[in-house]
């Protein structure tokens, strides 16, 4: 049987790791060992915080909608419940987006939270 001669492979695959792990300091940008460990923990940790994302956004508007709520004498969760009672399907991030960029509409929408709520 002829002879392989190995190691394209896993030169093709070693480059491609180590491009990958390009910008790491020290060893995990040179060496292979700790290039794969940097880029599996990278790899973890943008799978975990894709996920985080979306819970710190949230708390992010919520946040946003509770001071700017409380500007008109409101806490957040009063207008939330308000705007439930009164049928209006706004969601935070809308809300959260009044809040900082168009105050006028955000006083309307608090305005028709405190209607359903005194009823």
């Amino acid at each position: 049987m002829a002879r392989v001669k190995r190691g394209v492979a896993a030169h093709k695959r070693h480059k491609r790791l180590l491009r990958q792990a390009e910008g790491r300091r020290g060893t995990r940008s040179k060496l292979v060992r700790p290039a794969r460990e940097a880029l599996f923990h990278a790899l973890v940790y943008a799978y975990r915080d894709r996920r985080a994302r979306k819970r710190d956004m949230r708390r992010l508007w919520i946040e946003r909608i509770n001071a700017a709520s409380r500007a008109h004498g409101v806490p957040y969760g009063r207008l939330i419940a308000g705007l439930k009672a009164s049928g209006v399907e706004v969601d935070r991030k809308v809300l959260a987006d009044l809040a900082v960029s168009d105050e006028t509409a955000f006083a309307k929408i608090v305005e028709t939270a405190k209607s359903s709520f005194s009823h």
